[in-house]
Formats: structure tokens, sequence, C-alpha cells
């Protein structure tokens, strides 16, 4: 039978639908931002709320065009609505308007989903993995092997709250880059990347819009995205770019995803630090992840 997993972060939500074979007939993301603005232990924002509602309604919807009922949807939230304390509040009216149950998962089950999703339909080398889930507010790094993870390590930053503390405005001051670098660094710098990886392998909607700026795309080609590579590199040039740029010279930047546009320079800096830590000199991307940890 089909099945449909949602996937709410801080700044995106995602819907993905396999059919009976298990092949992708839809995967949707939009960018409402949940998160913004929210801090550490601060509340979703009532425009957002109601911005995430329409969304999921939406979700909903085109899941039942499918055969799938509201209640048996798989759908998960992560960090923002972790810290958010009305989350849970939120949630149940979700369930109560749209019958759609909302799972806030700890942040070891979002590693594990998220290990198990990204792998999907890959061909990697063997040898020590680290996946990097950089979300909007926070990275999750789970360090392993095909076979099993084994160390797992969550930063309380993520493009979102990198930018909201740094990188903010319609021109971002070149001086709060380096501030911004520094905040990473400290807390990279405790973190133990064990086994260390031979293959970095980044999951996530700003990782795979990264990777289409990179070759250009001014349309979303998945076939060109998964598999494909973020080199130090790429990054260094990414962020050179888009430092310097205004909000609307960010958007014409990133022609794939406009809504993500003042978040890139802050996930660039975040992939670009971790590579470093990792000492690899490139990444592949993956445009699997969570939900497809949470479909099986």
């Amino acid at each position: 039978m089909p099945l449909a997993a949602i996937d709410i972060g801080s700044n995106s939500l995602l819907l993905t639908i396999v059919d009976d074979a298990g092949e992708v007939v839809v995967d949707l993301a939009e960018v409402v931002g949940l998160g913004r603005g929210l801090g550490d232990q601060g509340l979703f924002r009532p425009d957002r709320m109601e911005a995430a509602e329409e969304v999921l309604r939406a979700y909903v919807d085109l899941a039942r065009t499918h055969g799938i009922q509201p209640w048996s949807i798989k759908a998960v939230a992560t960090s923002a609505a972790r810290r958010s304390m009305n989350a849970s509040t939120f949630f149940r009216r979700i369930q109560r308007d749209l019958g759609l149950k909302i799972r806030i998962i700890t942040g070891d089950e979002e590693a594990r989903l998220t290990w198990a999703g990204a792998l999907r339909d890959l061909e990697l080398p063997e040898g020590p993995l680290l996946v990097v889930d950089l979300g909007g507010g926070s990275t999750e790094l789970v360090c392993g092997t095909h076979l099993a993870t084994s160390t797992r390590a969550s930063l309380e930053v993520g493009s979102v709250r990198l930018t909201e503390a740094f990188l903010h405005g319609d021109l971002v001051d070149p001086s709060m880059l380096s501030k911004a670098r520094s905040h990473v660094d400290k807390l990279l710098a405790p973190i133990d990347l064990q086994p260390s990886p031979r293959t970095v392998l980044a999951v996530a909607g700003t990782a795979t819009t990264l990777r289409c700026m990179v070759l250009g795309l001014r349309t979303y080609e998945p076939d060109l995205v998964h598999g494909g590579k973020l080199t130090r590199a790429d990054l260094a040039t990414l962020i050179d770019r888009l430092l310097p740029a205004n909000a609307s010279q960010r958007r014409e930047l990133v022609p794939t995803s406009p809504a993500r546009a003042d978040y890139m320079l802050a996930g660039a800096l975040i992939l670009d630090r971790v590579l470093g830590k990792a000492r690899r000199p490139a990444m592949v991307v993956s445009d699997r992840g969570l939900r497809f940890g949470l479909l099986g």
C-alpha cells in the first residue's frame, strides 16, 4: 500500500509519498520558517504556525488523492519543536483539525532515521562514514559504517539560527563572518568524530540547494543533485558570492529555492567547518534523509 511521511523542520516542511512498490511518486518541500525567531526556548510565531498549517493541509489533501488517510501518515517534528514552548499545543490543534498526528522526536531518533534515509539509492566507498544533517535549528552529525552507527553529536546551530545570530540583514556585515565561523568552530571543538570518516554525506535542503548553485541550475534536478559533490573550494566560492549580496541579489543567486536564499551563507559556512573538522576535501550530497528513514 502507498505510504507517506512528513518531516517538520525548523525551516522546511517535507512530504514524501511512495507507491506499493516503494517508488517515490511525490517528493515536496516547502519553506515556511516555523522556527524563525524562535531562539532557544521561545514560541512558534502565529504567522509561522498559520503558514505551516496551510502547507500541512495541502499535504494531507494530496496524500488522500493517493489513498492515504491523515492518521496513517508518519509525521515527525525535530529541532524547532523540541525547543518551542507551544509546539505540543500547536500539534494537538493540527491533529484535531486535520487528523494528522505529529510526533516530536528526540535527537537520537532523528539521527537514526536520518542515517537510514540518507544512504538510500547511493553507492558509497567502503569505510567509515559521517552523515551531516544541516537543518535550520540544529546540525546532526552521525558517524559509523554502512552496517551501523557508532557515535552521534548534535550542534545547537543551523542555517537559520546562525543567520539570526550573526549574518542577518539586507547586507551582511563582513566582520560578522569571522565571528560566525568562530562560533561554529567552538561548537565543533569538543566533538570526536570516530571512526575518522572516509566519506562525508550531507543531507537536507541547504546542502541540495548549495549543490544546485554549484551546477548553476535554475530548476531542481534530483538526478544531478543526489550523489553529487560539494568541495571546500565550492563552498569558499559560494561564500565569496553570497557575502556581498543584498537580499534581492541572494534570491537571484538561488533560483531553485529563493525562500532559502537568506540562509545559504550560514549553511555554506557550517558545511565548510564540518569538512574542516573531518579533514575531508569534499562531501557527497543526498536528497534523501529523515523522511526516507520513516518510510523504511
